[in-house]
């Protein structure tokens, strides 16, 4: 089989598409032939050599979709269509940027993939497990409430107004650029937000009293206000990082977390992927109700190129990689 190999950290090039023996799969595992996966920044982390715990060589890829080809224990039949992510996938063991992995049987779903393509398929199961996750598991987001989004126009912000929106929240999204706010509304926003760094009197002339939660995707250049956003008993999810700083300086937590307003945080696993209702959003998408944020597509042979416009951030959403 065709694999994506890194042997030492660095940039994109450091990944060599090589022929490795397809694995076998033992009781419990199930092997899989991969079909698509998506790019994520952790794996863009761990070739830089910022996961301390991967050892290599490596084949990166924390998530993937495909065909059973092998389940020895008879938990599924050949042909299934799944999905998996996770769980030490493309960190502890080697992962989907190959035609094939091996994986628990625990660690993954099956699914209807219906109309959807390969492309779209290969673009959800982290990031609808992370929409999904921070919103129910970490917002508790309930009917009726109001959610800020900051980083509306992120592959996560972009899913999450459509899970929020499908569970009848009413969605404020931001972005710095004007031009986007058709794409924010088409995928859930009610209101669009632009992003100037500070938004608190924007967001309170929408809601006065404050949001009931806000999702933080940009990071800890913008939580401060964010959470001057939400109003007391509400709640703040700090889940993303594309704003690409790790921490607040001086940073005081009397003052920069309102009275009672909570700060939570969301790093979902193999677990709430599993309990994540992944056939239920697939048919959201099909039915139109989502947006699924595709920024380029490429084949497994064309990884590094993947991997450098993903380090450039020049995708213009997920990317996507068939093999």
């Amino acid at each position: 089989m065709k694999a994506a190999v890194i042997y030492t950290p660095g940039g994109p090039e450091q990944l060599k598409v090589e022929q490795r023996p397809i694995p076998k799969a033992e009781a419990n595992q199930v092997l899989i032939r991969i079909r698509a996966f998506g790019l994520n920044r952790s794996e863009l982390f761990t070739r830089q050599g910022l996961s301390p715990n991967v050892k290599f060589p490596r084949v990166l890829g924390i998530e993937c979709v495909g065909e059973i080809a092998s389940s020895p224990t008879g938990e599924f039949k050949e042909g299934d269509i799944v999905a998996t992510v996770m769980g030490g996938l493309g960190r502890q063991i080697d992962g989907s940027y190959a035609e094939y992995t091996v994986v628990p049987v625990s660690h993954v779903q099956k699914i209807d993939k219906g109309s959807l393509s390969w492309e779209q398929l290969g673009a959800l199961p982290e990031m609808l497990q992370t929409s999904w996750g921070s919103l129910v598991k970490a917002l508790k987001l309930q009917n009726g409430e109001t959610l800020l989004l900051r980083g509306g126009t992120t592959s996560i912000g972009l899913a999450a107004a459509a899970i929020a929106k499908d569970m009848g929240c009413v969605v404020l999204s931001t972005t710095r650029r004007k031009d986007r706010g058709d794409l924010l509304k088409a995928s859930g926003a009610t209101y669009v937000v632009l992003e100037t760094g500070k938004i608190v009197d924007e967001v309170k002339k929408i809601c006065p009293g404050g949001v009931d939660k806000c999702l933080e995707l940009i990071g800890t250049t913008t939580l401060e206000d964010s959470l001057q956003c939400v109003g007391q008993g509400g709640a703040c999810c700090m889940m993303g990082m594309v704003g690409n700083k790790w921490w607040i300086d001086k940073f005081n937590p009397m003052d920069s977390i309102p009275s009672c307003v909570n700060l939570t945080s969301y790093d979902g696993g193999v677990t709430e992927f599993m309990e994540m209702p992944l056939d239920h959003l697939i048919r959201q998408i099909e039915q139109g109700k989502m947006v699924i944020p595709i920024g380029k597509t490429f084949h497994l042979d064309d990884i590094v190129e993947a991997s450098r416009i993903q380090e450039e951030n020049k995708a213009g959403g997920k990317i996507v990689v068939l093999t």
